[in-house]
């Protein structure tokens, strides 16, 4: 049975589903996803983490896209030991993964249907939100294979970064757009734990 706190803590969740407000973080399991939470544009990413042409050894051909998931950088090789290095959010602890997948659909301002193991963790999530700038999945996304994971937006800058997705890899607004004209549907995806010896 539950106690008094309980009741309202219950109670203030259902209060915030219905006048629209995201419950706090303390609430939620995921934190890096805010529905309705508008990005703040303004919000500028640590020197490390902005979109840059780097030195890089890789034995993948110009065009794939290497996501290095303990460095939480996301790369676009170019060829010639160089490629365009984005800072990334990446899944928090138990939700890391690894593997060889390709973009298989791409959408701007995308729609976002939690998946239901993302409901059933957080079941005050809308089961549907309509693409704009309060959507979690920002301004695009890139599907990677069958699976339930994306590349995309997102409306939490701030976390740019951090381990804190629930497998998915965001980028900034500005990065994955530009990352999203770069790359066309079919363009391999490496993602590694740890970088390539």
């Amino acid at each position: 049975m539950l106690g008094l706190s309980g009741w309202v803590g219950r109670l203030a969740v259902a209060a915030a589903l219905v006048i629209g407000i995201t419950p706090s973080h303390a609430q939620q399991n995921d934190p890096g996803d805010e529905p309705g939470l508008i990005a703040n544009d303004d919000y500028e990413l640590p020197p490390e983490l902005r979109k840059q042409m780097v030195y890089y050894r890789t034995s993948e051909p110009p065009g794939t896209i290497v996501v290095q998931t303990s460095e939480r950088y996301l790369y676009l090789v170019q060829g010639n030991n160089r490629a365009l290095r984005y800072g990334i959010g990446v899944g928090r602890e138990g939700f890391t993964w690894q593997g060889l997948l390709k973009i298989s659909r791409k959408a701007e301002w995308p729609d976002w249907v939690p998946p239901p193991e993302m409901i059933a963790r957080q079941p005050y999530l809308p089961r549907f939100m309509a693409g704009g700038p309060g959507n979690p999945l920002g301004a695009r996304a890139m599907y990677l294979g069958s699976t339930v994971y994306r590349i995309h937006g997102t409306n939490r800058p701030d976390t740019i970064g951090t381990a804190i997705s629930s497998g998915c890899f965001r980028l900034v607004n500005a990065d994955v757009a530009d990352l999203y004209d770069r790359v066309p549907v079919g363009t391999k995806v490496v993602v590694r734990q740890k970088p390539e010896l």
